[in-house]
């Protein structure tokens, strides 16, 4: 009988992998790490993960049903943008 506590627990992938299932290189997904425009990740010792759910979830951000469907949000290319303000403040 499988252990019902493996089919809760979270997905975790490398960047290597993070990169295949968005169709990404792990390059851009690296860029969009380094700007802070791509998805939640986490550092567990010295590596880091993403979180399938976090991947689909920042996939989802940019679904459209047609060219002139605005949308709900945009996903960033990976660059540098303007600075974000943050708690009034603008971020270094």
């Amino acid at each position: 009988m499988p252990d019902a506590s493996l089919a809760i627990s979270p997905r975790y992938l490398r960047t290597a992998e993070a990169a295949r299932y968005l169709s990404l290189s792990p390059r851009t997904l690296e860029k969009h790490r380094t700007y802070g425009t791509g998805p939640a990740y986490r550092k567990i010792g010295g590596r880091v993960v993403y979180a399938v759910a976090d991947l689909s979830a920042w996939a989802d951000i940019g679904t459209r049903t047609s060219t002139s469907d605005p949308g709900n949000g945009t996903v960033l290319p990976a660059k540098r943008h303007a600075p974000i303000p943050y708690a009034g403040k603008e971020r270094r």
